[in-house]
């Protein structure tokens, strides 16, 4: 029978029976909470997966300490990297985190390895999703080679900020997500704080004047 978890994919909700059944049979249903680890580098990929429910967020840590998110796979998301390494037979060169609890779906690669070879529905919606994320990584090492710190600072206070404006985050998580040093987003938070822009207090941040910071993120 087909599998039920079929309805959380978008991509796969209108498939041929032969590949629903394919898909239903061999994959497994995988539940972790939040925070762990679910790939790191030197590991190979062994399956597929695609989410289900939750967040996996995907980064890369330098020798040094610094860190850098790639991306994050949503529901009915798959995992480029994965795709990358199964694809080309490689080990992992980032790691995978559970941001929040998460559901997937995991297919082994043999059936992976088979389906990509017989099914033109399913090379399709791998490498659509493989197409895009790659567009996107692309886009992101544009910014963080030439694009300026507080653009991009600015875009992810306003993406981030809740309707009250508070930033759920610490700077170190910030300084994640855009490539950068803490000691340099300290500097720059605290500039935008001598204009206004936000409020930073201890393990606290808050954006005061969205339509600023909006107007800086909009030099892009």
């Amino acid at each position: 029978m087909a599998a039920g978890w079929l309805s959380n994919v978008p991509d796969l909700r209108r498939i041929a029976p032969a590949l629903a059944e394919a898909l239903g049979s061999h994959g497994a249903i995988v539940s972790l909470p939040a925070g762990v680890r679910v790939y790191e580098p030197g590991r190979a990929a062994e399956a597929y997966l695609i989410v289900l429910d939750g967040v996996v967020r995907v980064q890369q840590v330098s020798e040094g300490g610094r860190e850098i998110v790639l991306y994050r796979v949503s529901a009915g998301e798959s995992c480029t990297l994965t795709t990358a390494c199964l694809l080309g037979h490689e080990d992992y060169s980032a790691e995978a985190v559970t941001e929040t609890a998460v559901k997937a779906v995991a297919l082994p690669r043999t059936v992976f390895d088979e389906l990509v070879a017989t099914s033109p529905e399913f090379r399709r919606f791998v490498f659509g999703a493989f197409s895009s994320r790659i567009t996107a990584l692309f886009r992101l090492l544009e910014q963080v080679a030439f694009g300026r710190l507080d653009v991009r600072l600015a875009q992810r206070l306003v993406d981030l900020a809740s309707a009250s404006g508070e930033v759920m985050m610490t700077q170190q998580q910030l300084a994640a997500e855009i490539g950068s040093a803490r000691e340099v987003i300290s500097r720059t938070l605290a500039d935008f704080q001598r204009r206004g822009w936000v409020d930073v207090g201890r393990g606290r941040l808050k954006v005061v004047n969205r339509p600023a910071l909006a107007a800086l993120a909009a030099m892009a």
